[in-house]
């Protein structure tokens, strides 16, 4: 019996995140739906996908796109309706693969009823279920400036780490809490999904003396909460209620959004004996080179920082002892809603060959990891970051609005605003919210005029084009999919072991299966220089580069040896 077949269906699984307002318009209003996702199934199951995660689809004013919701059993109009729904469903289900929801529970949008009720007087019933204060502390937004907003009716300030417009629940009163399990995670289990990527999974518990924030950022007035909010002291009671009240009852999948945690607080969220959730999110690869509390505090990284966060991502589902597999489990993503595109962060898209190579390269890179992986959208065509050109103007996400608007409110020197400009340009999450690029017609084949941009290079980089041209982006990341289902013991589930780690050219890494039966290698040559190296001797099984079997790798060459 294999690894394999002893374990849950979703360690093996492959992900693919569908972003809705960008994904396809299938009614030509400019906005992605529920029916033109349903229309591209089949190009999602080509990949080797077995799960759909859709992010936010609900009722929702989209002052957060989405992930402000003002009704969790509603559909928002502009993605459809829950005929729509359920038709995606049922076809996701006829090609054998499932869906999973954004559950989006730390906070709601100001417009959905429970808060309007809150905010309505100090003795409304559901006061208590949001996060009221006679004062303000220093906490600083995820979104900038103050985590606490003034209502004007009430006289009090509510917290909301995010948006104005999306207050925090209050996750100590038991009553919003079994509100939250029945509307936001029972209705749609029976409805007959498959699970849930938990949003800000680490947030719920916060310190409850509510006090000031230590300084981090001297000289400023807010101040980012950290301690104070993430895995607070209440979180694995939270989480544990949730999987005992809910989740245990369903054969489902579940993946926490937890950003930052020490081995043995990951191994709370995900050790299997913990009853919590299956696997968890960390973003030591994808905020590599930048401040942990602010993205746009970036001072770049060399190579041995990417293979850091590269190990610590997943470091915590092996034993110490033994190097084997432990009861916990981690992901493998690179990219996602609010990440940039991956090949213009970590590849090198100033040619079209080195785009092409370095697309290939990081989809071998994912490919070979421990973990479930997850792809986003886009992403399998090598779709790249906006142009330096844009202005400012055309981004759109709240996040980078107001981080530009905050910086803008102290003097700069123009030097200073280039510089943010360039920082925001590489790492803003406007950047994997273009539309997707399906073909080089008008709109990229996207549908009406998209409600936000589209990337200039989309007559380059599309779906069409890459789709039935053997050596595109896309059919290597359909290789690479089928090479890693091909040899899950070693590849899904396999020891993973840095070698060559001061090399801050060549990423060079080896997986040996369970019982250590079979070892492969991995090595990537993460620079635009040709690189002479001792490549292992063994059976080539994946390479994006053809026919190269000398010992010189190529720029940003990668092969998969299977190791003699």
């Amino acid at each position: 019996m294999t690894i394999e077949s002893q374990e849950p269906w979703w360690k093996s699984a492959v992900v693919y995140q569908v972003w809705p307002a960008s994904f396809k318009d299938s009614n030509g209003d400019g906005i992605g739906d529920l029916n033109g996702i349903t229309s591209e199934l089949d190009h999602i199951k080509s990949l080797g996908t077995d799960v759909i995660w859709l992010s936010p689809h609900y009722a929702s004013p989209l002052d957060d796109m989405g992930y402000d919701i003002s009704d969790y059993n509603a559909i928002n109009p502009q993605f459809g309706t829950m005929e729509d729904m359920d038709r995606l469903l049922a076809e996701i289900k006829k090609r054998d693969m499932r869906l999973i929801l954004d559950l989006v529970i730390n906070h709601t949008s100001s417009e959905h009823a429970w808060f309007k009720e809150s905010r309505s007087s100090r003795d409304n019933p559901k006061r208590d279920w949001y996060i009221w204060k006679d004062n303000a502390n220093n906490w600083l937004s995820f979104f900038s400036g103050s985590a606490w907003a003034y209502d004007e009716k009430t006289k009090q300030y509510y917290l909301r780490l995010f948006a104005e417009t999306q207050p925090d629940l209050n996750w100590e009163n038991p009553e919003t809490r079994e509100a939250i399990y029945k509307s936001a995670l029972e209705f749609w289990y029976e409805k007959g999904v498959s699970g849930f990527r938990i949003d800000t999974a680490g947030l719920y518990s916060k310190v409850q003396t509510f006090e000031d924030a230590p300084i981090t950022f001297p000289g400023e007035k807010y101040q980012p909460a950290g301690p104070l909010i993430n895995s607070g002291p209440r979180i694995h009671e939270f989480h544990k209620e949730m999987y005992e009240k809910v989740t245990s009852r369903y054969d489902a999948m579940t993946v926490g959004e937890v950003g930052h945690c020490s081995k043995a607080d990951a191994l709370k969220y995900v050790s299997a004996k913990e009853k919590e959730m299956n696997m968890m999110f960390l973003f030591d690869t994808v905020d590599v080179g930048s401040d942990k509390s602010d993205r746009f505090r970036y001072k770049g990284f060399n190579l041995t920082d990417f293979k850091d966060a590269i190990i610590n991502q997943s470091e915590f589902i092996f034993d110490d002892e033994t190097g084997e597999l432990n009861d916990a489990w981690s992901t493998v993503f690179i990219e996602n809603h609010d990440q940039p595109r991956c090949v213009t962060r970590f590849g090198n898209t100033s040619n079209k060959l080195f785009w092409s190579r370095s697309a290939k390269m990081l989809a071998l890179l994912q490919t070979t990891l421990t973990g479930t992986l997850f792809v986003y959208q886009g992403q399998e065509i090598g779709m790249t970051n906006v142009s330096p050109k844009w202005d400012i103007s055309e981004y759109l996400d709240i996040n980078t609005i107001n981080y530009w608007n905050a910086f803008n409110e102290t003097e700069h020197s123009d030097e200073e605003k280039a510089e943010l400009l360039k920082i925001i340009n590489l790492l803003a999450r406007d950047n994997a919210r273009t539309p997707v690029q399906w073909d080089s017609s008008e709109n990229g084949g996207f549908g009406g005029k998209p409600w936000m941009r589209i990337n200039d290079n989309y007559k380059d980089i599309n779906v069409a084009s890459q789709k039935d041209d053997p050596n595109s982006v896309l059919n290597f990341y359909r290789n690479a999919i089928k090479t890693r289902k091909l040899y899950p013991e070693t590849l899904t589930f396999g020891r993973f072991e840095v070698q060559d780690y001061d090399n801050q050219e060549v990423f060079y890494y080896t997986k040996t299966s369970n019982k250590g039966q079979k070892k492969m290698a991995v090595v990537l040559n993460f620079t635009d220089r040709e690189v002479e190296y001792p490549i292992p001797q063994g059976k080539l099984l994946l390479s994006n580069i053809a026919n190269n079997i000398t010992g010189k790798l190529q720029p940003y060459e990668g092969r998969l040896i299977e190791v003699n």
